[in-house]
C-alpha cells in the first residue's frame, strides 16, 4: 500500500528542513536594494550631527524674539557653513535649511514671520523656544542599528547611507539549477517536431525565483535517459538547489527518481495532496537539496509559489513559512472538492464590502493562459462540499 499523500503544510515543512542559509557577501550600498541584510548596519555618528535649522530664516534667542522686537543682523550661515561668531544679545543670524545652529541661538524665526529692514530684522510673529530646529541626534544616535536579517527596502538603503555605511553585508543569492526533462521538449525559438512541445516551466520558475531574491539558471534540457540525467547532475554541481521539471511521476519513461536514487538520492517525500501537483518529490542528492516538480506547466508553477518561494527565504536566512493568505468572499458557486487541497487560479477583486475571488471555470493543469490571467490562488480545503457565493475562503495573492 502506498503511503498517504503529504499535506501542503507537511510538504513545505520537509522542503524547508532541506534548506540552510547559504552565507553572505559584501556589496556596495548602491547594489543592495532588495537584498537580504545579513549583518546589522551600525551608525557611525549622530544624525543630524549638530543642531540644524529646519527652515530658511533667522537664528535667534526665543526670549528676545518677541513680537515687534527689532534685532540686529549679525551674519549668515548657509548649509555646509558655520557662524563666524556666537549669537550675541539682541542679534539675529540669517540661516538656511540644514545649516548648523549658531552657538547661543535656540530657535529659528522663519523668514515668513520676519521683516528685513536693512541690517535689522523685525519679528512679526514670535517663535517658541526650539522652534524650527532639528536637534542633534534627532533622527538617530551613533550606534543605532538596522537589524538583520531583513529584506532591504528603499528606505533602509537611504537610512544606511545616512549611517555612513558604503558597503552592506547581505545574504548571497542562492543559485537554483532548473533542469527540464523529457524527449518531448524543445527550447523556445527551436522548431518542435510533430510530437514535441516548447519548454516553458523553467522560464516561468526562473522569473519567479529571481523576483524572490534567488538566482536561477536554466540548464539544457535533459533527455529521457540515464546518461543525460547524470550529466544534468554534473552541470548542477555549483548550484545550491537542483530543481527538475518533469519525470517525477511513475511512468515507464519517468526516470528522475530511479537515476537519482542510483546517485545517492535520500528521498524526503514523494507525492502530495495538492491539486495541481500530486507528483512531487524532494530530498538530497550529491549533498544538495533536490526538488522534483511535475511536468505540467501549471502544476510546476503553482508548486513553485507554494514551496520554492518559502525555500528561497530559508536560504536567505529569513523566517520562512507559508505564503500570506487573506480571506475573501467567493464570487460564484463552487462544486465539492476532492481529497487534495486545491489551489485554483482566480481573479481577486474588491467591492464595497472587501475582497471577492472568482476562480476560473477551467482549471486544467496545462493551461498557462489561465495562470497568466490570474492574480490569485483560491485555496479550497480537501473534502469540502459545494460552496455558495459569499462564503469565505483563503486566498494567496500572486
Amino acid at each position: 500500500m502506498s503511503p498517504p499523500l503529504l499535506s501542503a503544510a507537511e510538504a513545505l515543512a520537509r522542503v524547508l528542513a532541506l534548506m540552510a542559509p547559504v552565507g553572505s557577501e559584501s556589496v556596495p550600498l548602491a547594489e543592495a536594494s532588495g537584498r537580504v541584510l545579513a549583518a546589522p548596519v551600525v551608525a557611525r555618528r549622530d544624525q543630524p550631527p549638530f543642531a540644524a535649522s529646519a527652515m530658511d530664516g533667522y537664528a535667534v534667542r526665543a526670549a528676545e524674539a518677541r513680537e515687534g522686537a527689532r534685532l540686529c543682523l549679525a551674519g549668515e550661515v548657509p548649509a555646509g557653513g558655520a557662524a563666524a561668531a556666537p549669537l550675541g544679545p539682541g542679534e539675529a543670524i540669517r540661516i538656511f535649511t540644514g545649516a548648523p545652529l549658531p552657538e547661543g541661538a535656540d530657535s529659528v524665526l522663519i523668514q515668513e514671520d520676519a521683516v528685513r529692514e536693512g541690517e535689522a530684522v523685525i519679528v512679526r510673529e514670535a517663535p517658541a523656544a526650539g522652534a524650527n530646529v532639528r536637534p542633534a541626534g534627532g533622527d538617530f544616535r551613533a550606534g543605532a542599528r538596522i537589524p538583520a536579517p531583513r529584506r532591504l527596502s528603499t528606505g533602509d538603503i537611504a537610512l544606511a547611507a545616512s549611517m555612513n555605511a558604503p558597503f552592506l553585508e547581505v545574504a548571497r543569492r542562492p543559485l537554483f539549477a532548473l533542469v527540464a526533462t523529457g524527449d518531448e521538449l524543445v527550447e523556445p525559438g527551436d522548431t518542435p517536431g510533430p510530437s514535441q512541445i516548447v519548454s516553458s516551466n523553467a522560464y516561468g520558475l526562473a522569473a519567479m525565483l529571481e523576483a524572490t531574491g534567488a538566482r536561477a539558471r536554466i540548464d539544457p534540457i535533459a533527455r529521457d535517459n540515464a546518461p543525460a540525467l547524470r550529466a544534468a547532475l554534473d552541470r548542477a554541481a555549483d548550484a545550491d538547489v537542483i530543481v527538475t521539471l518533469g519525470g517525477a511521476s511513475v511512468g515507464d519513461h519517468d526516470l528522475v527518481a530511479k537515476v537519482f536514487a542510483e546517485e545517492g538520492l535520500a528521498l524526503s517525500f514523494y507525492r502530495v495532496a495538492i491539486r495541481p501537483g500530486k507528483p512531487l518529490m524532494a530530498g538530497r542528492v550529491r549533498g544538495k537539496p533536490m526538488i522534483g516538480l511535475p511536468g505540467n506547466p501549471v502544476s510546476a508553477l503553482v508548486l513553485g509559489h507554494i514551496l520554492l518561494r518559502p525555500a528561497v527565504d530559508a536560504l536567505l536566512g529569513l523566517d520562512a513559512g507559508p505564503l500570506p493568505r487573506l480571506r475573501a468572499r467567493l464570487g460564484q458557486a463552487l462544486g465539492p472538492n476532492g481529497p487534495r487541497e486545491h489551489y485554483m487560479r482566480a481573479r481577486l477583486e474588491e467591492d464595497g464590502r472587501g475582497p471577492v475571488v472568482f476562480p476560473f471555470p477551467n482549471q486544467d493543469s496545462s493551461l498557462l493562459s489561465v495562470l497568466a490571467a490570474a492574480n490569485a490562488l483560491a485555496v479550497i480545503p480537501p473534502g469540502v462540499g459545494a460552496m455558495a457565493p459569499g462564503e469565505e475562503i483563503d486566498v494567496i495573492r500572486l
